[in-house]
């Protein structure tokens, strides 16, 4: 049975999603979201709290290409691949590794920089709105090394962050332990970045900004969409166990599973899926006075107001291999090193799916065929950072509007 047309359909509850929801209801739009689960109940929920505006780097960036062997071989390590993956990430990974040439890079880099003040802009003025401002923590973070020569392999890219004016400090010695004291003394550098945020809780902020787009007259229906389909009289969308929805304007910003959608109206986008792990331990378990990366390692540990998270990694094995909790105790495990005196007992154990592209960059842009049909996706680790920034490049879109800087090297089409 038909159901009748909604305006705009947004496909997909995550951050992304409901700050594309949130900036069309303050448009006057009628959105309606669709999510199998909840209001940031899947990987918007787990990830690691980070605003990271100050980092704009792409992946395939030199530094990281010249780790890639070694973290591979550590099946515990930052970067896992399961061997019977790697016939299926083949074709994604050699983009991965062409994105690292010098030309793609800068061209990347600087969307990427382009596209993070947008976000500390929109992210100021939307948490404000919303009634979430008091949720960001403006302590920033540390990058920590261990050595003199770890530090100075990263100066290339702080030099890079010095061409678009992000602010950053190398520490060391008592500055470094005024930061953050209780280091393992192995950690010798660190580099505080202080434009860096960290939200309350990820997934009790997202509920804040959707509360807010509640407000305002936006909808949720908890549906799994298993088809969707374009036409004279509207866009199309299926639900498992059946029923039928009609919408006007379709937005597609279902994470790890969007390129499935974008398929059916022709547009084949190289998403791949990073596997995240982490252990939220309880409030209390140490005095971690703002977010720290273990640079080498791969991972952070969050301050948040529900405990200490410990989290990051990536391991590319797709959607459908069970989790290997592993990970996320080796991670655990490190960080009783490098923190004497982590209480480390009590956690909570979790696995997300970060959709990710091989050039870094999101998705966000209109359908080849489908003119009612816009994507927001593929943000890989920094889908709440850039979620604000994208939801109001979605409303510019559908409004017919300036976008507020160039989408072109976000297009569905680049590739």
């Amino acid at each position: 049975m038909t159901e009748p047309m909604e305006d705009i359909a947004i496909v997909g509850a995550g951050i992304v999603g409901i700050c594309a929801a949130a900036r069309l209801a303050e448009a006057g739009r009628r959105v309606t979201v669709f999510d199998r689960t909840g209001i940031c109940e899947e990987t918007s929920s787990g990830n690691a709290a980070a605003l990271a505006f100050s980092d704009p780097l792409p992946l395939a960036h030199k530094g990281m290409l010249k780790k890639l062997p070694g973290w591979l071989m550590d099946p515990l390590g930052p970067l896992s691949i399961p061997p019977a993956y790697l016939p299926k990430l083949a074709p994604w990974l050699i983009r991965f590794l062409r994105a690292g040439d010098p030309r793609k890079f800068e061209a990347s880099l600087t969307a990427q920089a382009g596209l993070m003040r947008l976000a500390e802009t929109e992210w100021a003025d939307l948490s404000e709105r919303a009634g979430a401002a008091g949720m960001i923590s403006h302590e920033g973070s540390i990058d920590l090394y261990e050595g003199e020569a770890e530090f100075k392999a990263s100066l290339p890219g702080w030099a890079a962050r010095d061409r678009f004016g992000i602010p950053y400090e190398h520490v060391s010695g008592v500055r470094l332990a005024e930061l953050q004291p209780g280091l393992a003394p192995r950690f010798t550098h660190g580099t505080f970045m202080p434009s860096w945020k960290t939200v309350a809780d990820p997934k009790l902020f997202g509920k804040a900004i959707w509360a807010y787009a509640e407000r305002l007259g936006a909808r949720f229906e908890k549906r799994t969409v298993t088809g969707v389909s374009g036409g004279r009289d509207g866009i199309r969308l299926g639900f498992e166990g059946g029923g039928e929805r009609r919408a006007g304007q379709l937005v597609i910003a279902a994470g790890a599973w969007s390129h499935f959608h974008a398929a059916r109206f022709g547009d084949r986008i190289p998403l791949e899926t990073e596997r995240g792990y982490n252990t939220t331990l309880p409030v209390g378990a140490f005095d971690l006075r703002r977010q720290l990366t273990f640079v080498g390692h791969g991972f952070v540990v969050s301050p948040l107001s529900t405990g200490l998270r410990i989290g990051g990694a990536v391991e590319l094995a797709g959607l459908k291999r069970p989790p290997n909790y592993a990970r996320a105790r080796a991670m655990l495990e490190k960080a009783k090193q490098f923190l004497p005196g982590l209480k480390a007992e009590g956690g909570r154990e979790w696995m997300g799916y970060r959709p990710s592209l091989p050039d870094s960059l999101p998705v966000v842009g209109r359908s080849r065929n489908a003119p009612s049909v816009f994507y927001a996706f593929g943000h890989g680790h920094l889908g709440l950072t850039q979620s604000a920034a994208t939801g109001r490049l979605i409303r510019d879109l559908m409004l017919g509007q300036s976008a507020a800087i160039d989408l072109e090297p976000f297009s569905p089409q680049r590739f």
